[in-house]
């Protein structure tokens, strides 16, 4: 019985499916703790929940977390503090690997800007929605002496006439002064100077499109 088995080792066939067999174990067994701690296998830690916080002290949260985190976009809020944290990706709560990257949106420290449009000789109400639809939130209109009735004067910002190209906030409170024409009655000449409600003027734009 030995010697079958010693002259089954020494059959160079069988020798080397033997080896064949061994190698591809070892490659096998090799390739599976490999990958066990390439992907910490069974090791997460959660998100931590840093909206509201400045970037830098957010940073600390990452650190203890063992996480990375990238800063990918900025919004601007005016209710959160400028260079917080505004969204995380993933998400406060969720559970990753061990050096994952968080992918951080942070609050703006100023409004994106956005060029003043000519507006001038335009109605009102074109110039109004030429305005919005360049992104400007706070657009009111004022109503002024004027040649031709709801006819586009000019543009102000804190008492300044703007001009056609310059960069403004987009939050920042445009002033439309228009036209009430010559003949307007005595009555509406009071009023010059009063800034046109929002809620009216967007339902006079809905209904001139």
């Amino acid at each position: 019985m030995n010697g079958f088995f010693v002259k089954l080792i020494k059959n160079p066939y069988i020798l080397s499916f033997l080896l064949a067999i061994c190698i591809a174990c070892g490659l096998v067994y090799g390739t599976l703790k490999w990958l066990e701690s390439y992907t910490r296998h069974n090791e997460a830690v959660v998100v931590p929940d840093v909206k509201g916080l400045d970037i830098e002290d957010a940073a600390e949260f990452f650190k203890n977390s063992n996480l990375r985190y990238n800063i990918i976009d900025s919004v601007y809020a005016k209710d959160v503090r400028p260079g917080a944290v505004v969204e995380l990706v993933p998400m406060a709560g969720s559970k990753v690997k061990e050096g994952r990257i968080v992918f951080v949106t942070v609050n703006a420290y100023t409004s994106q800007m956005a060029m003043i449009p000519e507006v001038e000789a335009l109605s009102f109400r074109q110039a109004y929605a030429t305005l919005r639809a360049c992104g400007f939130e706070n657009v009111e209109v004022e109503y002024v002496p004027g040649g031709f009735k709801d006819e586009a004067i000019a543009i102000e910002l804190d008492g300044r006439v703007l001009k056609k190209g310059e960069h403004i906030p987009l939050t920042a409170l445009l002033i439309l002064k228009v036209s009430g024409g010559d003949d307007m009655p005595i009555d509406s000449l009071e009023l010059l100077g009063t800034d046109v409600p929002v809620e009216s003027l967007n339902s006079e734009v809905e209904n001139w499109f």
